[in-house]
């Protein structure tokens, strides 16, 4: 539970101007619309800040790592661009920081101290620090320091990291999580440049989500300039033991050294993928694109931060059949990083685009039948998603998400609905004018936040008009507010899965399985198809037979163990449990482990062994990864 942060209460702090923090027992009451921002759709509930009134230019960091304290502190300024000229305060977003000082600027540069409150704690949007502006300063400058429990930072010794020499540390800062180490107008709603200089003890690298130079020192003291306006999801660090190995004048890995060498193998047709999108829709506009491999620990597949994308380690299995990752968070390059998302009702917008997107990468690099593959085991995943969802969060364009974690809301419904109805415009007008009007999108709206319906807005009067009768107001209204997928929609339909499909068939009549002349050409989405559509339970035997055949139990590919491991759980095959239980507690990232531990909770068997694991797991998993886990648990506890 996020502790609320108590302000000292003496002469001194009083007399500095700072205001005593409210009584810790009332919470705070969630973040509500102001004025005419209740009608539009780019309000963003998520956060405190009133953008409508002031907005944050530029953040100058200056921050120390401290790995023992496990902990940033610091300053940051902010320059600031004041909307409203009887506006008096400055409205920011925090989560479990220390504030120290708030200093504001006059027009000479001279600076004095800033009266400010920070209110208790919400439970999901942390607490609102409002400062008294009365003269609405230019620029502010705030001292502060994180929590060792960040929810955006994860520390790991050295035992948890692959080289098991030197400390990591590294932020995931989407959804809400970046005012967890930076207070700051945590919206996408509000872009901005940063720079930023970072002490560190001598022997890690430092990176940002800006300019990090490959040839840079590692010396502990590091300066970083992002020039293009960003929102605050995607401001990023990480600190560890890096080195960089490149894959082109403008890409590159960064890994431990342990691992580098095998990931600028898997990613090296990394160039051919920013040259296949910009061929696509228009030049790469951030300079480097360098890819970070992170422990298996982060949560995620993948962060597209700006000019340095994080990586999971556990797309590098050897056979780049995984490599579409990278194809996702470049896309991001567009879809999201130069056009954003004005709130997380809208996510849509970014990963429904990107996920378009990378399809296209994926078919000009490695054939439609790659491509096609992906999508059908997207839509089939999307379809066995809906089932447990609400109406209101199968439509792409989402109601207002009040009180609610933004990262709760977020499904496949954003990615793979929104790049179904992406294709289907595609399929209707036909590439020759679909291509160039999302190219159109990109440019338009270059480095702007945007809602569903400035693009519905966008789309009536650059793409329609192109094809009158292509689509109907009811097709589009199908796509975009009702729930489920529009039965109208062409379903993907995969060649190579015809192969993986007879197959399974063929072995559950006759219990042989295909030759290993057949299988040995199978690559990662095929072995997903064969063993995700098997039965929901198989016999002892039938698990066994499979093993020995093909060593699922074990396996390093963790799209295959995802879906291993669960059928083993059902079926009671007891042998996969210890090599499970390891993969679940040496892998972090949520897509890979959540399906396991979702079965494993179902029988008081499982679920004990499911806490067992996740008390050894939890010091190496990310703040993001134990919540889920945690509230899995819980939830099973008390319903026991």
């Amino acid at each position: 539970m996020r502790s609320v942060l108590m302000m000292l209460s003496c002469a001194a702090v009083l007399a500095a101007g700072c205001s005593k923090q409210a009584p810790e027992a009332p919470q705070a009451a969630a973040p509500k619309p102001a004025g005419s921002a209740q009608l539009s759709r780019s309000h963003d509930e998520n956060s405190y800040a009133e953008p409508e009134k002031v907005v944050i230019k530029d953040i100058a960091l200056d921050l120390a790592i401290d790995f023992d304290k496990k902990q940033l502190s610091g300053s940051a300024v902010y320059t600031l661009d004041w909307k409203d000229n009887a506006a008096q305060q400055l409205l920011l977003d925090t989560r479990d920081l220390t504030i120290d000082k708030v200093e504001g600027s006059d027009k000479a540069g001279s600076w004095s101290e800033l009266k400010y409150a920070l209110a208790p704690a919400d439970k999901i949007y942390g607490s609102k620090l409002t400062i008294e502006t009365p003269q609405r300063n230019p620029q502010v400058r705030i001292s502060y320091s994180t929590s060792p429990d960040a929810s955006g930072l994860q520390w790991l010794t050295p035992e948890m990291t692959e080289g098991k020499q030197l400390p990591f540390m590294f932020s995931q800062s989407q959804a809400i999580h970046a005012r967890s180490w930076v207070p700051l107008q945590d919206t996408p709603s509000v872009r901005f440049t940063y720079s930023a200089h970072i002490t560190s003890r001598p022997d890690v690298m430092v990176l940002m989500s800006a300019n990090s130079d490959p040839n840079a020192a590692r010396d502990g003291d590091y300066e970083f300039k992002m020039e293009h306006p960003i929102p605050s999801y995607l401001l990023a660090i990480a600190a560890g033991d890096l080195v960089f190995k490149p894959l082109s004048e403008r890409s590159g890995v960064w890994a431990e050294p342990s691992m580098v060498d095998k990931a600028a193998s898997e990613f090296e047709d990394t160039e051919k993928m920013i040259t296949t999108a910009e061929g696509l829709y228009g030049p790469y506009r951030w300079g480097r694109y360098d890819i970070l491999v992170l422990p298996p620990s982060f949560p995620f597949g993948g962060m597209e931060n700006p000019t340095m994308t994080f990586a999971t380690p556990t797309v590098i299995v050897g056979d780049k059949s995984l490599v579409s990752l990278v194809a996702h968070e470049l896309a991001h390059s567009w879809s999201g990083n130069l056009v954003t998302n004005a709130s997380w009702k809208d996510i849509w917008l970014n990963e429904g685009f990107t996920t378009y997107v990378q399809g296209r990468i994926t078919e000009a690099l490695y054939g439609n039948e790659m491509a096609e593959m992906e999508r059908q085991i997207d839509q089939t995943d999307l379809f066995n998603d809906l089932k447990g969802m609400s109406p209101e969060d199968q439509e792409l364009a989402l109601p207002p998400l009040t009180e609610r974690d933004p990262d709760d809301a977020l499904s496949q419904v954003a990615y793979v609905k929104g790049a179904w109805f992406l294709q289907f415009l595609e399929q209707r007008f036909g590439r020759a004018i679909f291509d160039p009007f999302l190219r159109g999108w990109f440019d338009d709206h270059a480095f702007q936040s945007a809602n569903t319906d400035q693009f519905v807005a966008y789309l009536k009067k650059n793409l329609l008009p192109k094809s009158p009768n292509a689509v109907t107001e009811a097709e589009l209204n199908a796509w975009l507010n009702e729930p489920g997928i529009p039965s109208f929609a062409s379903k993907a339909q995969s060649r190579g899965f015809a192969i993986t499909d007879t197959a399974r068939i063929a072995w559950l009549g006759s219990h042989t399985l295909p030759s290993a002349q057949v299988t040995s050409e199978w690559n990662t989405q095929q072995w997903v198809n064969f063993l995700k559509n098997m039965p929901s339970t198989l016999s002892h035997e039938q698990l066994a037979q499979l093993d020995a055949a093909y060593h699922f139990t074990g396996t390093a590919n963790g799209e295959i163990a995802m879906r291993w491991y669960p059928l083993t759980v059902r079926s009671g095959y007891a042998e996969a449990n210890p090599e499970m239980q390891a993969f679940i507690e040496r892998v972090g990232r949520r897509k890979l482990i959540m399906p396991i531990y979702d079965e494993l909770v179902k029988t008081p068997e499982g679920l004990a062994m499911a806490q067992e694991s996740f008390a050894r797991a939890k010091p190496g998993y990310h703040p993001i990864t134990t919540g889920s886990v945690q509230a899995l648990l819980d939830k099973a506890n008390a319903g026991k």
